[in-house]
């Protein structure tokens, strides 16, 4: 009962402590603006229009990605332009709808009547802002460094060519399926019913969706800093006005809508009540949260890295959940950090966040005033510049790099790419991570085995490998980590050394071991037993404090021994080494004894 309360008071302690040392700054736009002087507000509304040039038909296109009106696209863009740099600890990060969490909510939501969607929608971008909010505060966005970038790659080109499928029959004019059940969800479906209904292939809508991309193409290349896709929508869409009234081109649009259809809603509870809603969203908003942070992490380390400074990836996880959780109230889709819009409000000059909220403001602004028109503009033509935006999010450079750094980093790639095109996206990005996972803890859980032996001057050196005298005493350097991954091999290994007849004790040198864990120390325990069972004596020479002081809170060091541990002294290194060998030959009786250095075969290649 003491050693519970003690665990409990421990537990506690350490709750504690980690919420003390990770504090969350509220409100961090507070600070930044000290020297801020009217050049850099310039500088600020310059980069704000620009990106709001960029925000306002990008979020109609992501939208229109995610099957929804598309008002639910330049309401998230607005209000996540708003209100994310209020909490954020980036200063050119610019959030809103992004293609891959667009493409995540539908296929998700493919399932969903469009009413259905409508309707579950703010509650699911509720829960995504309350679990970023919530792994703020308990530092998670911290383990999203442990994600390969090569599962980022893999999953980005995946989604883009999952996008790219998913327009083609917008392009060609082809009607979508009437039911959401009928609706084909992976790239393979998707394309085997596009081919199949090319026989109501719409000429009028092929023919303005290539002059689209063309035009498109001719602007960002020769003209990359316009605002080449605002241009591109405006022009084709006068286009097909003066086609529409003097030629009768008749092609699908988009609806339009007024203030009314822009006012704030409460998230609401369906007809089974919260907790099946929960059961029904949570697995959705967990997929949608992760991938929003992912992005933002991304983007937000490589914009700071840029300008020297220091990025917090919880503090910008917190903006990205107040962002959402604004979002689920002002009636927008879940909002994500934009590679595309936070890297061209960095090449505009931005100084401070406040670039970020005039962009908000004048696509607030312009939402106002330019709903009534928003059928004027024909769906062919944001399908063909939703192509155009997956197409340029696709990173030939990073997918060259993964497929030559490692065979590791090619695998993850091309599995996370293939799984992107044949599952669900949130399965085929988990199972990105969980392979990116396997392959870095199998690499990992191989500690290095050395043999050692004490020179003619009595330091202790790396054993010639071609030694093979039978003797009374092993010692055995091990080097790397000896977490739970590595703990069987570990055992194994050194249950091998000890099928020697002539070998009575095993000294393990853990200077270079790290990492010690519940399962490695079961695996430690066993063997002192195994190896006792056999009389056979292991001792542990060298091991660090921090070892020392787990296999203490364990209750370890009474099954090993007091005796039989001795921690390494940093100023001579090789004296707990020395220290062991004369309890080695305690155990056997005898001040003199052969010593045999363990060599493990796999390295003697290396």
């Amino acid at each position: 009962m003491r050693r519970i309360r003690w665990l409990l008071k421990r537990a506690l302690s350490g709750i504690g402590g980690f919420v003390r040392e990770n504090t969350i700054d509220i409100l961090p736009i507070r600070r930044g603006f000290r020297f801020y002087g009217l050049r850099d507000l310039r500088a600020d509304s310059v980069a704000g229009l620009n990106v709001a040039l960029l925000s306002f038909p990008q979020g109609m296109a992501y939208a229109a990605i995610a099957d929804l009106p598309i008002q639910y696209g330049i309401v998230s863009g607005a209000v996540a332009s708003i209100i994310a740099p209020l909490f954020a600890g980036s200063r050119h990060t610019i959030l809103g709808p992004t293609n891959a969490t667009a493409f995540l909510l539908f296929a998700q939501f493919a399932a969903f009547t469009a009413a259905d969607r409508l309707f579950y929608l703010p509650l699911l971008v509720l829960f995504t802002g309350i679990l970023l909010i919530l792994g703020a505060f308990f530092r998670v966005a911290e383990l999203i460094q442990y994600v390969s970038r090569s599962v980022v790659v893999g999953y980005i080109t995946g989604a883009a060519v999952l996008i790219m499928a998913n327009q083609l029959g917008t392009v060609l004019g082809i009607p979508r399926p009437e039911t959401p059940s009928d609706a084909p969800k992976t790239f393979f479906t998707i394309l085997q019913v596009t081919l199949a209904s090319l026989d109501q292939v719409d000429w009028h809508s092929l023919a303005l969706a290539v002059a689209t991309f063309l035009f498109w193409t001719f602007l960002s290349r020769r003209f990359p800093r316009w605002p080449a896709f605002a241009i591109v929508l405006v022009v084709m869409s006068g286009l097909y006005a003066l086609l529409h009234q003097f030629a009768g081109w008749q092609l699908s649009s988009f609806e339009s809508f007024s203030l009314s259809d822009l006012v704030p809603r409460m998230p609401q509870i369906g007809p089974r009540g919260f907790f099946s809603d929960m059961s029904l969203l949570i697995g959705i908003a967990f997929s949608i949260a992760f991938l929003a942070a992912l992005e933002n992490s991304v983007m937000s380390k490589t914009l700071a890295s840029r300008v020297g400074d220091r990025p917090d990836v919880n503090q910008d996880m917190l903006g990205v959940g107040m962002a959402n959780l604004a979002n689920a109230f002002a009636g927008g889709m879940p909002a994500s950090g934009s590679l595309v819009r936070s890297a061209l409000n960095f090449a505009s000059g931005a100084v401070s966040r406040l670039s970020s909220i005039f962009s908000g403001l004048i696509c607030l602004g312009a939402l106002l005033l330019l709903g009534h028109h928003v059928d004027l503009v024909p769906k062919p033509v944001l399908a063909a510049l939703v192509v155009c935006i997956a197409i340029s999010v696709i990173n030939r450079h990073h997918i060259r790099i993964s497929l030559a750094a490692t065979p590791e980093d090619a695998a993850v790639l091309v599995t996370t790419f293939i799984a992107s095109l044949l599952l669900p996206l949130n399965i085929a990005i988990f199972l990105g991570v969980g392979i990116s996972i396997m392959l870095y803890l199998r690499n990992a859980s191989r500690p290095y085995l050395a043999e050692y032996e004490f020179s003619a001057e009595g330091e202790l050196v790396e054993a010639d490998k071609g030694k093979r005298e039978i003797p009374a005493i092993s010692i055995v350097h091990v080097e790397g980590d000896l977490f739970f991954g590595a703990a069987e091999l570990f055992r194994t290994q050194i249950q091998k050394t000890s099928l020697d007849p002539a070998l009575k004790v095993i000294i393990l040198r853990l200077k270079n071991a790290r990492h010690l864990d519940a399962t490695s120390v079961v695996a430690l325990e066993e063997l002192v037993q195994y190896l006792r069972s056999h009389d056979r004596h292991v001792i542990l020479s060298g091991a660090p404090k921090e070892v020392y002081r787990v296999l203490k809170n364990a209750g370890s060091v009474d099954v090993i021994g007091r005796d039989n541990i001795f921690v390494n002294h940093p100023r001579n290194p090789n004296l707990s080494t020395r220290q062991a060998l004369k309890r080695a030959q305690e155990l056997l009786g005898t001040d003199e004894a052969d010593i045999r250095i363990f060599y493990d075969p796999a390295k003697a290649t290396n």
